[in-house]
């Protein structure tokens, strides 16, 4: 779908071209380059990373706790009663399962925050990437990708700017 939008504008603008004068001024941002090289967004990063190793002791004492409990269970399966190892084996599946449910929350939270990192970012880059157009006197600036941005001349790219003008807003900002 992006795709055929992307191709899309494309054709949009090479039809309506003629249309542009002389002093029409085109540029693109590589978003996702904004994304990974800004100072909000390397932040951003490294938060979620702090959380993730957080996590990762938390995952691995509750996965060292489950193996020792499997392995009990399989010792002592012989030498306990019937109803003894019944219920020592739905204590160990109960436990897999909140483990299972702690690692499954784990993962949307992270997935959770990284969207709303991105969301936040996103909205203050697109907000400077409109003033710059206006202020530069862009007619279009389009957002370069895989599948929409074919071929462009770098010396139309705006991402560095963009990068730099977002940066000095953040630290204005003190975040």
């Amino acid at each position: 779908m992006k795709r055929i939008v992307g191709l899309v504008l494309v054709c949009f603008l090479f039809t309506v071209s003629a249309a542009f004068s002389a002093d029409s001024k085109v540029g693109f941002v590589d978003l996702q380059k904004a994304l990974n090289f800004s100072m909000a967004g390397k932040s951003a990063k490294e938060t979620i990373s702090k959380k993730v190793k957080d996590y990762e002791g938390t995952i691995e004492g509750k996965k060292s706790e489950l193996k020792k409990l499997k392995e009990e269970l399989e010792k002592q399966a012989v030498l306990l009663s019937e109803q003894a190892r019944a219920e020592k084996e739905r204590d160990y599946q109960q436990k897999l399962k909140d483990f299972q449910r702690f690692t499954k929350d784990i993962q949307e939270e992270l997935q959770r925050s990284d969207a709303d990192y991105t969301r936040q970012i996103l909205e203050k880059v697109l907000k400077i990437i409109g003033e710059m157009g206006e202020k530069q006197g862009y007619t279009v600036i389009l957002e370069k990708s895989e599948s929409s941005l074919l071929y462009a001349d770098d010396k139309i790219d705006m991402t560095e700017a963009v990068i730099k003008a977002f940066d000095e807003q953040y630290q204005k900002e003190g975040k």
